[in-house]
């Protein structure tokens, strides 16, 4: 929403919320600096029915009555706009206590603690421990990439954006133009899933291979939004969670844990190697080829060709 039409909206909600009798269009106009500048009285009538069906479908109640010279008012009466009594248990006093503690590391952090200090004022009880009540459990969500905050706000204003971004097997960035969907945590990384204009097709992005800084395109979406965005379930995929077959690697000892956590069976080898079984699914070869050195596929043959190609792709970049 634009600055000077959320300040409109706010003037309007305000004289009518501060009134003790119904304000006709006339006096409303001549409150707020924005409808006097509107021109005509067709332009200004057609701003304020937006404007007043605006406020309406945000939740306001706006009464529409006629004042004692005929003309018709409004006011939005406050016992009818006032928010019902806020009562919290121990439980659910204990769960905003430590949903505000997630975001401490990102902008995120002042709103949340802000929100948790008006819900006190409104009765949350003081004494009440998040990490007593929880075991002290102390969640925290790593926000690390400069490119999470304009993402994420690119995802809630729906505005397209371009950045630079480097793939596992690729030497250089591309510049990629993307429509944002969603944002999600997985394995303590960041994705973002939407629609890559230059691929003409849904596309997920790891945070961390996002180079230099995210640009904001003025034009709207021209894809929908689909009602469902499958963030891991594609990375999962990518990384072989979603596995019909078994891979045999050898891996180098005292590297590769995250390899080593997937393995259903381990064997030393000698040497500095350890031979493991691990799930195969699609992406495995994109995953392997992170490991560099300190991996080698043995079996199937048509992986060990995948990382094999993906590596000499590395090399000659």
């Amino acid at each position: 929403m634009a600055i000077a039409k959320a300040e409109r909206l706010m003037n309007l909600a305000l004289c009518l919320l501060g009134t003790r009798r119904p304000l006709s269009k006339r006096e409303l106009r001549e409150s707020i600096e924005a409808y006097l500048e509107a021109g005509s009285d067709d332009s200004f009538n057609r701003m304020f029915e937006r404007d007043k069906d605006d406020l309406r479908e945000l939740g306001l109640v706006i009464e529409t009555v006629e004042n004692l010279d005929g003309e018709v008012g409004y006011l939005a009466r406050r016992d009818s706009n006032r928010l019902p009594p806020i009562t919290l248990d121990a439980e659910e006093a204990a769960a905003l206590g430590l949903a505000a503690k997630v975001w401490q590391q990102a902008r995120l952090a002042g709103a949340a603690s802000g929100a948790l200090q008006k819900l006190r004022a409104a009765g949350i009880p003081e004494d009440v421990d998040p990490y007593e009540a929880h075991g002290a459990l102390e969640p925290r969500i790593p926000v690390h990439e400069a490119a999470f905050e304009p993402l994420m706000l690119a995802c809630r204003d729906r505005r397209p954006v371009v950045f630079d971004y480097r793939k596992a097997t690729a030497a250089h960035p591309e510049p990629r133009h993307v429509e944002p969907w969603a944002l999600e945590c997985w394995r303590g990384h960041w994705y973002l899933a939407g629609w890559d204009r230059d691929r003409g097709a849904e596309r997920v992005f790891r945070l961390s291979r996002i180079t230099g800084r995210v640009r904001s395109r003025g034009t709207g979406f021209t894809v929908p939004v689909p009602d469902v965005v499958t963030v891991r379930e594609t990375v999962a995929s990518w990384a072989g969670e979603i596995a019909d077959r078994s891979a045999l690697i050898r891996l180098r000892s005292g590297a590769g844990y995250p390899l080593r956590a997937k393995a259903t069976a381990v064997r030393e080898l000698g040497d500095g190697w350890d031979e493991l079984e691990i799930p195969y699914g699609h992406g495995l070869d994109a995953w392997l080829v992170e490991f560099a050195a300190d991996v080698m596929v043995l079996e199937p043959a048509e992986l060990r060709a995948d990382v094999v190609d993906r590596l000499r792709a590395v090399a000659k970049g």
